[in-house]
């Protein structure tokens, strides 16, 4: 049985996580990019600590929507990852991550890549369970709520067409 906070509200400010990350060699192949696959551990990182804000609880990773390379990241290149709780339902919240790198001898930011990741909230049993409510307050806020909401229907209903074609 799912609980449910005690009418718990939080802002997505609360819930903001920023991640900053010096590449080295350990992370690139031989021509000297970041593995992608290294970026998307780190925006898991940045997601599950805003997640983690926002529930005051264990979460785990339940999907990954979106994550599309802008740009390649070079060694030596610092990443910035800002994470933020967008919607909350009733045990999953989807968490956006933006990543820009720096090169460092010039300053230049670029944007490599925005993440949409679901997260789902467990009890000390590994359970799902109740999340607080998530207040948009910001026009920015409102505008990505209203977003992760459509990306949850559009989630929701690929999931629904896959399963009627279950024999």
């Amino acid at each position: 049985m799912i609980e449910e906070p005690a009418s718990v509200i939080r802002h997505p400010a609360e819930t903001a996580s920023i991640l900053t990350y010096r590449t080295g060699v350990q992370d690139a192949n031989p021509a000297g990019n970041v593995h992608g696959g290294w970026v998307m551990k780190l925006c898991d990182d940045a997601a599950v600590i805003a997640a983690t804000r926002f529930a005051r609880c264990r979460v785990v990773t339940a999907t990954v929507d979106s994550l599309t390379f802008r740009s390649a990241v070079q060694v030596g290149d610092l990443l910035t990852l800002r994470a933020t709780v967008n919607a909350a339902w009733r045990t999953s919240m989807e968490v956006g991550v933006q990543v820009e790198s720096e090169h460092v001898p010039t300053g230049q930011i670029t944007h490599v890549c925005t993440a949409y990741l679901t997260v789902v909230a467990l009890d000390d049993d590994g359970r799902p369970t109740a999340v607080p409510q998530l207040v948009p307050i910001s026009a920015e806020d409102k505008r990505r709520h209203d977003h992760a909401n459509t990306r949850r229907k559009i989630r929701l209903a690929g999931a629904a067409e896959l399963g009627s074609g279950r024999q």
